[in-house]
């Protein structure tokens, strides 16, 4: 197994970045490669339900 370095996340039921210990995986957005990007992890979700959406129609 390759070591790709920290892996940060964004926690859901606290509303902060967690790195690899933290709290469960289903209340938990991720991995990301940096804190920065876990940060970020609403508006990416966002985006991309965006994105979606709009491939789909608007629906």
């Amino acid at each position: 197994m390759i070591d790709e370095g920290p892996q940060w996340y964004y926690c859901l039921k606290h509303h902060k970045v967690e790195g690899q210990v933290g709290c469960k995986a289903k209340d938990r957005i991720g991995p990301f490669a940096t804190q920065e990007e876990a940060e970020h992890a609403l508006e990416k979700v966002q985006e991309r339900n965006d994105a979606w959406k709009a491939q789909n129609g608007g629906e």
